[in-house]
């Protein structure tokens, strides 16, 4: 067995695209206009009492400071329709939100149409971490859409879609 000790980040970028994830839209309405970023660090499960998720952020974006403002942000878990979507809305430049379909709450979370799940969310804690941060966040609703959507799959740095093993027989 050989481990490399190439540390630099084009290598670890690399060796972590190793590590199949799913792709979220963290999304509010702020100042009366939609503002979001996406996170392939999503982790679901991290406590169920509380009901707690994460994410990474780095510590250089500008769309953070100015979602987290809201007291909820809505989790959009991306479905297999969005990968124009999840690079629209990641997008450095342009109307992000353009003719997507969209749902909030009251407090301002915003969801969008045909996601494999929603999560209703407030800011629990952040911590720093490198040069990134992690973010806990504070489950307070939910929708499944009754598995009407199969997740969108990011790995080894592409977009995929899931295969279930009867599509394989």
């Amino acid at each position: 067995m050989a481990l490399t000790d190439d540390l630099s980040a084009n290598s670890l970028r690399t060796a972590f695209s190793r590590f199949p994830s799913g792709v979220a839209a963290l999304c509010a309405i702020v100042d009366g206009e939609p503002q979001g970023i996406v996170a392939s660090s999503f982790t679901v499960g991290v406590s169920l009492e509380p009901p707690l998720v994460m994410f990474a952020v780095q510590n250089s974006s500008r769309t953070w400071p100015v979602v987290r403002r809201n007291a909820r942000i809505g989790v959009s878990i991306l479905g297999e329709a969005h990968e124009d979507v999840c690079r629209q809305i990641s997008a450095r430049t342009g109307d992000r939100f353009a003719g997507l379909a969209l749902d909030s709450t009251d407090e301002g979370a915003l969801f969008l149409h045909d996601a494999a799940l929603w999560l209703d969310c407030s800011v629990e804690q952040e911590i720093p971490a490198g040069d990134h941060h992690v973010v806990l966040l504070r489950v307070h609703g939910h929708a499944t859409h009754d598995d009407a959507h199969a997740p969108l799959v990011f790995h080894g740095s592409a977009f995929r879609r899931l295969q279930s093993r009867d599509a394989l027989v």
